[in-house]
């Protein structure tokens, strides 16, 4: 039932326009660190890590929610045209096996898009920054975390999503949240709220690492963001129809 409900939602990608932004925002975040930080090498001495450290400025706390929002709203797309909602609904899947399949596939997305920022890292700071050997070890940790960190942004954009018809509006919410998550990460709450720790895992525009004693409590809050969502989508689906 679930890998049959996860083909079908893994194939919506192929040929999408989703693809156009998986490719460009990377980029553009690439293109504007390497030039921050061919511009501040007085400032920015640490190389490899300042390098990390303006790569992920704009991607983990701008692009990164956008990028989540865009592809939940496109997987819940055809489900709130006309009255397919009706169909899901009567159909012998259940429907939290519908989320779970629209869940994995983004975060597969996710997945590629992490990857293809940290091979943008390498080929700037190799390229273009000429820096010396390979980069630390630790920049694939932070990617690791920032996997782990937002797959609660991950869930709870498929939630927006999924109550929202509009497919801008939880773009929107995204993309302000990951504004007040680098507010509360500022401020030291970066793991009471879930846009903040996809940021605090990726060490975003930091060269010390954040989590340091801290990954019991970013591992805990991680899991609990993510069930929370988990358990709210299974409610709304079983419990109540959602306006389409």
């Amino acid at each position: 039932m679930f890998l049959r409900c996860f083909r079908a939602e893994d194939r919506k990608l192929h040929a999408s326009p989703i693809w156009i932004l998986f490719f460009l925002l990377p980029v553009i975040s690439a293109v504007y660190g390497t030039f921050n930080y061919l511009q501040n090498l007085g400032i920015l001495q640490d190389q490899w890590y300042s390098l990390w450290t303006q790569h992920t400025l704009f991607y983990a706390l701008f692009f990164y929610p956008v990028l989540v929002g865009v592809y939940a709203a496109y997987l819940w797309r055809l489900e709130h045209r006309g009255h397919n909602w009706n169909l899901i609904m009567a159909a012998p899947v259940r429907p939290l096996a519908l989320f779970l399949a629209k869940y994995v596939v983004v975060l597969k997305l996710v997945l590629l898009t992490q990857l293809l920022v940290f091979g943008l890292y390498v080929l700037c700071g190799k390229a273009f920054a000429h820096l010396p050997g390979r980069p630390p070890v630790e920049t694939l940790l932070f990617l690791l975390r920032g996997l782990v960190g937002g797959q609660c942004v991950i869930a709870l954009q498929l939630v927006l999503s999924m109550l929202i018809r509009s497919f801008a509006v939880p773009v929107f919410i995204g993309l302000a949240g990951g504004v007040a998550g680098m507010l509360c990460a500022s401020k030291g709450a970066g793991l009471a709220f879930p846009y903040a720790l996809m940021q605090v895992g990726m060490n975003a525009n930091k060269s010390e690492d954040l989590l340091a004693g801290q990954y019991g409590g970013f591992l805990l809050a991680s899991a609990l963001w993510l069930a929370l969502f988990l358990v709210l989508a299974h409610l709304l689906l079983t419990r109540r129809d959602v306006r389409a």
